[in-house]
Formats: structure tokens, C-alpha cells, sequence
């Protein structure tokens, strides 16, 4: 922040820290929760002052800006607060812009224009981005995607100088560049075209036999395509020598680059053609729409749907978003996690005119996809050409986050285990959104809004049994109808069950299923049809424990159905309360217990109806097949891979 002249950002670490995240995220409102996962991101966890703290923080940053006449500029908001900063007042927004059209008259054929317009975005740059902040997730990430910004910028600018035939001036730059970045193959292209050029062909072949052997000493990899045929072209001596316009070697890939239609000035003193927004970097013919058929009697999760599609909205008029943002559902399983997300994309699609991608990561199986290989599948729906398509996963991310910059691409990652793998999966575009689902609570996305999903509501069960067995026969055993639903709990895969058992055999009566799974020892052997099984969901998720996890899950199984305390589970583990609430965390992050709230007031647990009868299962599978042997009272040990011991019985 300038004034006058004079820097007035203040000096302390973490001050600067909230004051870049709001100008990074200018006039939309940073939740307090980001900017403390920010602040203390690498501290072991918040402190239990962080609150007071921030505010604090914020206090200092207000006094700065009214001292300086700018007291209205940092506004509290409900859940965080706001720096309302004109677009126009910052240099990166002025780059942007700049950059945007530059790359516009590169590619409209006006070289000699776009030079002069991307060197004076070039110009902007003072330094690396936020060099001087400590970074924690959310600011790494924007300091990462404006030195890619920053990079383009600077390759256009060296395309269109190459093209003015600039070739000596720019051998020295293009030698500092390669020397910084010695694996990157488009400015090693680039040197070897103005070494050429320069009638230098020994140097320009000495350039590709260093970057290859670089690249097969650390990447075990061959220079690419585009490098190669380059190299090709020396050695023949032809083609490079053309420095009119486009050339077939120019260091711009022709598969990927391509940009709307710009029409050429009719007289010299016609305004340049401008750019109002990124320019995409593969063909718009290229459109995806992998978002599987939406659930045909989809019913229920008003509220899920209306929080989610707020946070996926448009930024307000007047306002700038800055981070891509990003949803994740979590649930237990068979709750419908992919049935609302697909849902959800489905109604915003609309707004996603530059595709829509789908992956199903398999993460609750015990063979997840590779996010490598999910990452080739994306890039290749994409347009891209599979020779061009890197190898290492972070190399196809950053593939990625290039094919969508500037566009508005909506991605679902389906099942996924964890926040990590994610994470290479997420374009870098603010206009693009990423809808994420799992099994398991997301911890890590900063920014990203969480649902967790429950079981539908006893109207909305009633809702999907109605279509599942048709109006007439509902309406027929009404009664029967809603104790259904009771006994399946909500849960939207055990209802399909039901409801699909009925359609199948239109003899067996609403209340003779009722009757069924009232007198059933076993009721989930009734809740599978077909594909469909409730017991092999809570199966994936119980096989996602380890074995001491597994023998706690099977034990609270005795304690009331109600609920427990954390000191009611340690008592009959014989634990330290320390020890048992670790694992109760675990098992509620994975959805096969939940947090309530007792009649006293005080923060328990209980099963899921359906889960706690699962669980009973495996106690009794346990003691039918254990063998007795002393409870020796120990809690967990270290590493917890020894069989678990309990209650005079071995659970392993």
C-alpha cells in the first residue's frame, strides 16, 4: 500500500499477512476462519487467543488506514471483513489487464502493439510475489498462480519480439531466463530460435543437447514435442529462418493456444482490439460436459442446496473473486453424497460455459484412483494433445490450472479420501468451482465451504418411498409408509433399497416389509437390492479403520442406544479419557458415529440407527468367533497395531 509515495503496510509478519489476504481478496468478504488458518497455519494449530488477536491485528491495520484518510476502506462484516479497493488501484489488476491484451494483438498479428503492451505489464513487477509475506496455504496459492501469470506474461512478450525479428537482443535475456529455469523447455525453444537466427545454429544445438541431458539426469524424461521438432529444424536448416508472423517452430503451442476471433483495425488510427478477460489456452471446440445424468426422482436437501449454491454464485457486481472456490460434502455412507452433487451441478452447469469435468476418485475402495491419472483424463477432455500432456503429477496440475485459466469450468471429485488428494485435482481460476464429496469430514481446504450431510428429514423420506412405490400404493398404506421411513432411518440408499424391494414385488404389502425388519435380527440383510447394499457401505468404512479403531467401534456398541459420554466409553474401555476421545474424533470424522447433545446438556455420541445395528453385527461376530484371554486394561499403544483386547475377550 502506497500513500504519498511512502509504504504504509505495516512491518510486523502477521499484520502484513491480513492486510495481503484482503487486497489478494479485495471487496469480498475473508471469513475469520481463513485468515486464522492462515495466520497460524504452521504453529501447531491456532492459539485460544487467535480471535482476539486477529482483532487486534485488524485494530492496527484500521488506525494505519484512518491516519492516512482511508478509514472506511476496512469494514467489519458478519464472520469476517471486507477491503473495499477500486480495481484500479492496484497494480496487479492493471497487469492482469495489460497481459490479457497483449496476449489479444499477439495473436490478432500485431506483434510490434503486444511487445509494447506486455513489457509494460512486465514493467508492474517489483520483485517476486509476496516476497516479502510469510505465506501460509491461501496466500502460497495466490503467489504461486501470479508468478504463472508474471511467466506467460513474459514468454508472449519474447513471441512477440521474435516475431519483430529481435532475435540478438534477445539472446542474452533468453540465456539469464534458461539458466534460472533449466528444465523449462518453451524458453530453452525460444533461446535456440534466436541462436539460430542469429546465424549461432552450433550454440542453439549445444542449448538442446544440455536441457536434454538435464532432463534425462533428473526427469529420466526426453524432451518434448515441441522441443523436438525444433531441434529437427536445425538440424535440417530450414523453417526457423522466417520471422514474419507465425512460424510452425515459434515457441507458442498451436494445439493449446487459441483465442477468440479479433478483427484487424481498417485504418491506422482505429483503437487496438482489447481484452476483457483471460484468454483461454485450448480450443473452445474443446467444451466437456462429464457430469453424470442427474437422480430422476431427486427429493429433499433444500437447505444443503441452497448454502452450496450460494457459496458456487457469481461474486457480487462490483466485487472480484479471487480464489477458485470450493465445496465438499461429507456423510456417512449411502447418506447420497454423489447424488446431491451431481444434482447441484446439474443446476449450475449453466454458468460453466467452459466444461464441466467428472472423476470418481474411488477413495473409500481399497484401490483409489491415482490423481496422476485422473489429471490425464481431465487434460485430455480438455483438448489437449496426449503428447503433450506431462508426466509427473505435479507437472499435469499445473497443466491443468494452464488449460482452465479463464475459463469457467466446473469440476466434481467424487469420493475422494482425503483433503491431499485432492488438492492437485483444483484449477487456479477464480472463475472455475470445485464440488469435492467424501466419506470422511474435510479438515484441510481453507476457504472451501463443508456440508455434512444428514439422513433426510421423516417428510422427505416419506417423499422418495411415495415415488419409489407410487402414489396409489402410498397413499393406500399410509400408516405403513411412515414407519417405514422411521425404520430406515433416512438414509437415502437404505429408502432405494426399500422402496426398490416393494416395486419388485408388488404382492408384498407396505406393512409386511414394516413387520419384516421390526422382527429381523439382521434387518440390513433386507436393506439390498441389486447393486444396492447398505451393509457393504458401512463394510468400506468400517475396513477403513485400523484394528484398534475397529474393536472400539464394535465395543460402544453396548452403551445405550441413546448416547454416551466420552468418560461413559472410557469407563468401559478402561482408558484414559485423553486416549478415547482421539479415537472418537476418528470415528466421527468418518461418519460412523455423530456428536449430540445430551439431555443434560453435555456433548456426547451415538450411533446412527442403521450404523449402531451394524455395529452389533460385528460385536457379535467378534465374540462368536473370539477366544478369551485377560483384559489387561492398557490404552492404545503408540503405533496401534496390535490385536485389540477387551472385556475378558480378544476382539482381533
Amino acid at each position: 500500500m502506497i500513500h504519498d509515495g511512502r509504504n504504509i503496510v505495516p512491518t510486523a509478519p502477521k499484520p502484513r499477512q491480513v492486510i495481503s489476504l484482503l487486497l489478494l481478496r479485495r471487496n469480498t468478504v475473508v471469513r475469520t476462519e481463513e485468515l486464522i488458518d492462515e495466520l497460524w497455519e504452521g504453529d501447531g494449530g491456532p492459539p485460544t487467543s487467535a480471535m482476539t488477536t486477529l482483532q487486534t491485528y485488524v485494530y492496527k491495520l484500521r488506525k494505519i488506514l484512518v491516519a492516512h484518510e482511508a478509514g472506511n476502506v476496512l469494514r467489519t462484516r458478519p464472520g469476517g471483513y471486507l477491503l473495499a479497493v477500486p480495481n484500479s488501484a492496484l497494480d496487479l489488476c492493471r497487469f492482469e489487464q495489460a497481459a490479457c491484451e497483449g496476449q489479444a494483438l499477439l495473436e490478432s498479428d500485431h506483434p510490434a502493439q503486444a511487445s509494447e503492451k506486455l513489457a509494460g505489464a512486465l514493467a508492474l513487477w517489483r520483485g517476486q510475489a509476496l516476497a516479502d509475506v510469510v505465506q501460509g496455504a491461501l496466500l502460497s496459492s495466490y503467489a504461486t498462480r501470479l508468478e504463472e501469470l508474471r511467466s506467460r506474461a513474459l514468454e508472449l512478450r519474447i513471441e512477440a519480439d521474435l516475431r519483430l525479428g529481435q532475435h540478438r537482443e534477445l539472446i542474452s535475456e533468453l540465456k539469464a531466463l534458461v539458466l534460472t529455469k533449466p528444465l523449462h523447455e518453451h524458453l530453452h525453444a525460444s533461446l535456440m530460435i534466436a541462436l539460430h537466427r542469429s546465424g549461432r545454429r552450433h550454440e542453439a544445438l549445444e542449448t538442446y543437447r544440455t536441457l536434454r541431458r538435464n532432463m534425462i539426469d533428473e526427469l529420466g524424461l526426453e524432451p518434448g514435442a515441441e522441443l523436438q521438432e525444433v531441434h529437427q529444424a536445425l538440424l535440417s536448416d530450414s523453417a526457423l529462418h522466417r520471422t514474419p508472423g507465425p512460424s510452425a517452430f515459434d515457441p507458442v503451442d498451436r494445439e493449446r493456444t487459441t483465442l477468440p476471433p479479433v478483427p484487424a483495425p481498417a485504418a491506422s488510427d482505429e483503437p487496438l482490439p482489447q481484452a476483457t478477460s483471460p484468454v483461454p489456452l485450448v480450443a473452445p471446440e474443446h467444451i466437456p460436459s462429464q457430469i453424470p445424468a442427474d437422480t430422476p426422482d431427486f427429493c429433499g436437501r433444500q437447505g444443503a442446496i441452497e448454502e452450496l449454491t450460494s457459496r458456487l454464485a457469481p461474486p457480487e457486481t462490483g466485487t472480484q473473486r479471487t480464489a477458485t472456490p470450493i465445496v465438499t460434502i461429507s456423510g456417512l455412507p449411502g447418506v447420497g453424497k454423489t447424488a446431491l452433487a451431481v444434482h447441484l451441478a446439474h443446476r449450475i452447469r449453466a454458468r460453466f460455459d467452459g466444461g464441466q469435468l467428472y472423476a470418481r476418485l474411488e477413495g473409500s475402495s481399497t484401490a483409489p484412483r491415482d490423481p496422476a491419472d485422473v489429471l490425464d483424463g481431465f487434460l485430455r477432455a480438455l483438448g489437449i494433445a496426449p503428447r503433450r500432456i506431462p508426466e509427473g503429477l505435479e507437472e499435469r496440475g499445473a497443466a491443468l490450472r494452464s488449460a482452465t485459466a479463464g475459463r469457467r469450468v466446473l469440476l466434481v471429485l467424487d469420493d475422494v479420501a482425503s483433503w491431499a488428494d485432492a488438492r492437485a485435482l483444483l484449477p487456479g481460476d477464480a472463475g472455475c468451482a470445485v464440488i469435492i464429496t467424501g466419506r470422511r469430514r474435510f479438515h484441510g481446504p481453507a476457504g472451501s465451504a463443508g456440508v455434512d450431510l444428514d439422513p433426510m428429514g421423516r417428510a422427505d423420506s416419506v417423499r422418495l418411498l411415495t415415488r419409489l412405490v407410487g402414489p396409489d400404493r402410498a397413499q393406500r398404506e399410509q400408516q405403513a409408509i411412515d414407519r417405514l421411513a422411521a425404520l430406515s432411518d433416512g438414509l437415502p440408499l437404505a429408502l432405494r433399497c426399500l422402496g426398490g424391494r416393494l416395486a419388485t414385488l408388488p404382492e408384498l404389502s407396505v406393512a409386511e416389509l414394516v413387520d419384516q425388519l421390526a422382527d429381523a435380527e439382521a434387518p440390513l440383510e433386507l436393506m439390498r437390492i441389486g447393486d444396492l447394499d447398505v451393509r457393504s457401505g458401512f463394510d468400506t468404512g468400517y475396513a477403513g479403520l485400523n484394528r484398534l479403531q475397529q474393536g472400539v467401534f464394535r465395543l460402544l456398541a453396548m452403551l445405550p442406544a441413546e448416547g454416551f459420554t466420552t468418560e461413559a466409553a472410557s469407563e468401559l474401555l478402561g482408558w484414559e479419557p485423553s486416549d478415547v476421545a482421539r479415537v472418537l474424533d476418528r470415528l466421527a470424522d468418518e461418519h460412523l458415529i455423530k456428536a449430540v447433545r445430551q439431555a443434560d446438556g453435555h456433548l456426547g455420541y451415538a450411533f446412527p440407527p442403521l450404523v449402531l445395528g451394524y455395529a452389533r453385527e460385528r460385536l457379535m461376530s467378534a465374540l462368536a468367533g473370539g477366544q478369551r484371554a485377560p483384559w489387561t486394561g492398557d490404552g492404545p499403544t503408540a503405533g496401534e497395531h496390535h490385536p485389540w483386547s477387551g472385556n475378558q475377550l480378544t476382539m482381533a
